[in-house]
């Protein structure tokens, strides 16, 4: 394993490289906007097969944690990957990403980089406009007392107030995450989500999008990203199967596949499942 720091616009990022493997590389994009690499532990065994390289973006976990707002933009985070991919001479990758890292990896692909072998769209947002909708059914699928306690904290402008945070806890146990634990390793310090960035480019919650991401949408454009792609989500998550499943048809030749015993986070909740599938579409990739 080897780590450090590379600098970017606006900061410093934190990398971690792991394996020996000797086929193309992979780099890990994560959630969030404000997540970290951490949850991604269990991808450290695809170096087996090929160098695994984590980082967190700029305002997340190990990195720099600048209070510039105007930092919190898609572009800067496209920008970032170049950025990376240069200081470590990955010329040839694939990328894996993961929510709003999938919106990061459709994002740099649409500027057309070179180099780049295949790409994993890992429980999808491309389409903010149809993830709102498809939130819309999942709430109603709530006890009508959690309903009624989100929309008037929505409402009312009082996300922020605890009786919201817990009603919340309602919807990530259905569609974010459906075990009773998490690993001890998604507990640390360095785990921990950035609530600025995300509140900034996203909302105060999974359902309630208010940042500069509301209107983001690259559906239409998908069929311009013309190397192999894999769409993946759970059974039961938020990125809802139908729509990832008819996003993969946007693009030539794409697979899909879903994680029958997972919602949002089947790299926790299936991870040997979740692995299978990756180190498979890889191999095929390369």
């Amino acid at each position: 394993m080897k780590d450090g720091y590379v600098s970017v616009t606006g900061g410093r990022v934190y990398y971690k490289k792991v394996g020996d493997g000797n086929k193309t590389p992979v780099i890990v994009l994560h959630g969030g906007p404000g997540g970290t690499h951490v949850p991604f532990f269990n991808l450290e065994k695809l170096g087996n097969d090929r160098p695994v390289i984590f980082y967190d973006q700029l305002g997340s976990g190990r990195s720099d944690k600048p209070d510039d707002l105007s930092l919190w933009h898609v572009s800067r985070f496209v920008e970032e990957l170049g950025q990376i991919r240069e200081a470590l001479g990955l010329s040839q990758l694939h990328i894996l990403g993961h929510s709003w890292g999938t919106m990061l990896a459709a994002s740099y692909l649409l500027t057309k980089p070179e180099g780049v072998k295949s790409v994993i769209f890992s429980s999808p947002c491309l389409s903010a406009p149809q993830w709102e909708r498809d939130q819309e059914v999942h709430l109603k699928q709530l006890p009508q007392d959690v309903q009624d306690i989100l929309a008037k904290h929505e409402r009312e402008g009082t996300t922020d107030s605890e009786e919201y945070k817990t009603a919340m806890k309602e919807f990530n146990k259905r569609f974010v995450y459906r075990l009773e634990s998490k690993p001890k390793e998604t507990e640390t310090e360095y785990a921990k989500s950035n609530p600025v960035v995300y509140n900034t480019m996203w909302g105060p919650s999974e359902f309630c999008t208010t940042g500069n991401l509301k209107s983001f949408d690259v559906t239409k454009r998908l069929k311009e990203i013309q190397i192999p792609a894999l769409f993946t989500c759970g059974r039961y998550d938020e990125a809802a199967p139908s729509t990832v499943e008819e996003q993969s048809r946007k693009l030539p030749g794409a697979k899909f596949h879903v994680y029958e015993n997972s919602a949002h986070l089947a790299y926790l909740e299936e991870p040997e499942e979740y692995l299978r599938v990756v180190s498979e579409f890889l191999a095929s990739a390369d």
